[in-house]
């Protein structure tokens, strides 16, 4: 079970018109990029990890980015036609989710997309405040984010995700709430809730280190997110996972493969895949990307990871989720009961508050969701296997 062959896939996009100001992401603004030449790469890529690690049916890919829809419709066409090449046998029910922003799915690109069997779209929409979209460096306006909406239905995409943001510059709980009042109008199955992070090498983390960059206060920030569980749960969203929220059924299994810390394909330049209980990293920068498909697969840092650390990533990774952490599929996973690895650690949390210990699984509690990240941590170095701590 540990070492299965990967059923999902993902590809990035690094290309964007814009680069937003709080983005860390591999990305780089499109003008004078080789894009086609990039292309090329991607398809040596999968050649050479698919002749390595042949894949079996496929569940989930997901396309990201960047900006996977500023790409032409015949570079659109040419990029599922490639992934059908080296994937060609899918399941019935397949997920296959392209990450857009508002504004940048026409017709014609909705058209390719959906002969090349995309389903599901994720569009960045971050919030609803026309100011605060520029303060964040977002080029699309708040009429884009409905027009593109009503685009895919009518083209036929009905799987539709909204993405949002708090935590901004100068957004206050009201703002969180209209944004939120907003895209319920829009009726996505399906929101991604992010509080912002801000990164080092950001314009964002330029502007904190010089005083400039008014963010909300904690008990702010805080409030948002309280709000937005309280509102998107009254519309009849469950909140499956720490920042996701989704009407039942339509949760995003893609993103679930990470979760649950099972294996996956990773495309492109800085992505990350894991398979065979080794993770990779690609080279980040699109020049040495493409030169090193030429001779191999592009990565430029493998791991195998160790029994203890990928327990350990079962946690860190599988309390993220509202379901938690299942007792059986742990002991199926690795063979040690998960009480036995991790006993003091989760007696410890669920004597805090944290976490709830049911009969066939073990999951966060309202207090373990609002200081997950201590949880997750508290799991790091801790697992034990025969007594010893590795």
């Amino acid at each position: 079970m540990l070492h299965d062959i990967p059923r999902s896939v993902y590809i990035h996009i690094p290309f964007c018109s814009h680069k937003c100001h709080y983005c860390d992401f591999t990305a780089y603004v499109v003008g004078g990029q080789p894009v086609d030449d990039y292309l090329d790469a991607l398809e040596r890529e999968m050649a050479h990890t698919t002749a390595e690690i042949p894949p079996q049916e496929i569940e989930t890919i997901f396309i990201g980015g960047g900006t996977p829809t500023i790409l032409t419709p015949a570079q659109m066409e040419r990029l599922l036609e490639s992934i059908q090449r080296f994937f060609p046998r899918w399941t019935a029910d397949l997920e296959f989710t392209v990450e857009a922003n508002p504004g940048t799915t026409d017709a014609d690109k909705l058209t390719v997309m959906i002969a090349g069997g995309v389903n599901r779209l994720s569009f960045g929409a971050q919030t609803f405040r026309p100011d605060l979209l520029a303060e964040i460096g977002r080029v699309h306006s708040v009429a884009d984010i409905g027009r593109s909406v009503d685009q895919a239905r009518a083209a036929g995409i009905d799987n539709l995700s909204l993405d949002l943001m708090f935590g901004l510059p100068k957004q206050t709980p009201a703002d969180m709430e209209e944004a939120i009042r907003q895209g319920l109008a829009l009726s996505p199955d399906h929101f991604s809730v992010y509080s912002l992070k801000v990164e080092e090498g950001t314009l964002f983390h330029t502007k904190l280190l010089q005083g400039r960059l008014p963010l909300p206060s904690e008990d702010d920030e805080l409030a948002m997110y309280q709000l937005t569980r309280a509102r998107l749960s009254a519309a009849g969203y469950v909140q499956y996972e720490v920042s996701n929220f989704a009407r039942r059924g339509f949760e995003s299994r893609h993103n679930s493969t990470y979760w649950k810390n099972h294996p996956y394909y990773g495309f492109g330049a800085g992505a990350h895949g894991y398979a065979g209980g080794i993770r990779h990293m690609n080279v980040k920068g699109v020049g040495d990307y493409i030169r090193r498909s030429r001779t191999g697969r592009p990565t430029v840092e493998t791991l195998e990871v160790p029994f203890h650390e990928a327990m350990e990533n079962e946690m860190i990774l599988g309390l993220r989720l509202a379901e938690g952490v299942g007792k059986m599929p742990f002991y199926r996973r690795f063979g040690y009961r998960l009480e036995d690895v991790f006993g003091p650690v989760l007696e410890k949390l669920e004597q805090q508050g944290m976490l709830v210990r049911e009969e066939e699984r073990w999951r966060l509690t309202d207090k373990g969701l609002l200081f997950g990240n201590e949880v997750f941590a508290s799991f790091l170095g801790e697992a034990r296997i025969d007594g010893v701590c590795r």
